[in-house]
């Protein structure tokens, strides 16, 4: 499914930057399987699928694929567009599979070109809402009805043809995976293959249940631990994780983190579960798929209304690339593993009419208990690529004029944390660009005695020479010879220095 999304889009952004996800989901909608692409989108893609089967109420007939990027319905942010396919087999009236690809489009309209505004307040201003639409009706992909919906608010998409043909190639995806399912069921019998869905989710329970034993044995006579990651905007998120070793199960608490906020460093619900999942499943050394089964161990309470869990029309853009970062380091903090990294996705888009851009950049990984972090890598929530500086100056009027490992800005301790980048892009033409990231005002901490990485920097260098240095989140109207600087952060280091134990 995967590599048909990535060989029939026809965006920069899932083409070539891999900003995509593809996973197949049982007649509940649990996620059974994934292939490994974009951590943020896996997690939460099984919640969209639900609601879809919620809002349809029976009415999902064979022929039908739906869309949504609902953020208060399993959606992370708007330019995360799911298409879900139904799968049908023999006689059945429901669905017994579902097939779906995540896709961060280009651009789907809002105050901005790239649709990752740095100033949106409200949901209406992050672009169109797709709300389980119905792209394909018996087989026919709805094209019309597709573009007016495009086209249809206050900040419409900027190119909608662009946004069809990635949906396109969403559908085909989906079309490999159900062909690949028929295939399935063809050798090994519908029973055959639910069965083994179900058995996949209860190894991946089983699993989560041997890490938790593992935790428990090195926190000792410990049951409960609390963490408090502070973010650059003033607000904080606040964790207690809780074991019980009895019955080898998890309590995720976020309690206490700050209210909804009138910015867009929301993060919805899923996204939330999301980083829960990845997190407790990178705690298992075992080769399993990321799935439903790993979340069965562990409950999750997150406030209503707090910045994790929002209430519509909350601005959510931020939430899914740098909320969920910071929810990462929380719960890396919390269960005393793993230093912070870089704690944002630097997210950096420029545009105009005529062109639209968007990309993460990579950063410091923390170091661990036994292991150095790592430069310049993409960090937890995202897992996406750098488009290749040819294609980026063929496609866009840019120029990359450096890109480079930030040296010694990773943070001491026995463990080094991993080094963050310079990233430096000359503008050609006049167009706006908008930078939202994090860690900018408070470094990624380190653990055990282990330092802060270097928190990370963004400016601009203007056509006379002059340096106006930019906040965490800006936007700005870049002139033709004139250069965004971004220097990303670095991870945080890990126990102290023979040094300082000295």
């Amino acid at each position: 499914m995967g590599f048909t999304l990535q060989n029939t889009s026809a965006s920069v952004n899932i083409r070539e930057r891999l900003d995509f996800s593809c996973a197949i989901f049982d007649r509940d909608g649990e996620l059974v399987a994934n292939a490994p692409h974009i951590p943020v989108h896996l997690g939460s893609m099984g919640e969209s699928v639900k609601a879809l089967i919620t809002s349809q109420n029976g009415n999902i007939h064979f022929g039908d694929v739906f869309a949504t990027n609902n953020p208060y319905n399993g959606g992370t942010h708007l330019p995360d567009i799911t298409v879900i396919t139904p799968v049908f087999i023999g006689s059945n009236e429901k669905p017994i599979f579902y097939v779906a690809s995540r896709g961060h489009h280009a651009d789907i309209g809002g105050i901005t070109p790239g649709s990752m505004p740095s100033n949106s307040t409200s949901i209406e201003e992050e672009g169109i809402l797709f709300n389980n639409f119905q792209l394909v009706e018996n087989g026919i992909f709805r094209e019309a009805e597709t573009l007016s919906l495009l086209g249809s608010s206050e900040y419409p998409a900027r190119n909608p043809s662009q946004n069809v043909a990635d949906l396109q190639a969403q559908i085909a995806a989906n079309e490999c995976g159900v062909k690949e399912l028929y295939q399935m069921v063809a050798h090994y019998g519908a029973v055959t293959v639910q069965s083994y869905m179900g058995h996949v989710r209860d190894n991946a329970e089983l699993a989560i249940r041997k890490a938790i034993a593992q935790l428990a044995q090195t926190w000792g006579n410990e049951n409960e631990r609390k963490f408090i990651y502070p973010i650059d905007n003033g607000s904080q998120i606040l964790v207690s994780v809780s074991l019980n070793q009895q019955e080898l199960t998890a309590k995720i608490d976020f309690t206490g983190t700050s209210a909804q906020l009138p910015n867009n460093f929301n993060a919805p619900l899923a996204v939330c579960k999301a980083v829960v999942l990845y997190v407790f499943r990178t705690l298992v050394d075992d080769e399993i798929p990321l799935n439903a089964g790993c979340l069965v161990p562990l409950e999750i309470i997150v406030p209503e209304g707090s910045m994790l869990n929002p209430v519509y029309p909350a601005a959510v853009v931020a939430g899914n690339v740098e909320t969920s970062q910071a929810i990462a380091n929380t719960l890396y903090g919390a269960l005393g593993v793993m230093a912070a990294s870089q704690g944002s996705m630097n997210n950096f888009t420029f545009g105009s009419d005529r062109y639209q851009y968007y990309e993460t950049i990579c950063g410091g990984s923390g170091a661990g208990i036994d292991f150095d972090g790592t430069s310049a890598i993409q960090t937890h929530m995202t897992n996406s690529r750098l488009t290749d500086p040819e294609i980026l100056e063929w496609r866009f009027p840019v120029l990359l004029e450096e890109f480079a490992i930030r040296a010694n800005s990773g943070g001491d301790g026995k463990h080094k944390g991993g080094n963050g980048v310079i990233r430096k892009i000359k503008f050609l033409e006049p167009m706006t660009a908008a930078i939202l990231s994090s860690s900018r005002a408070i470094a990624p901490f380190g653990l055990n005695g282990g330092e802060s990485g270097a928190m990370g920097r963004n400016y601009v260098i203007r056509y006379d020479g002059d340096i106006d240095e930019l906040a965490s989140t800006a936007t700005v109207q870049m002139k033709s010879g004139e250069t965004f600087v971004i220097e990303t952060p670095a991870g945080g280091g890990y126990g102290q220095t023979e040094f300082d134990l000295e």
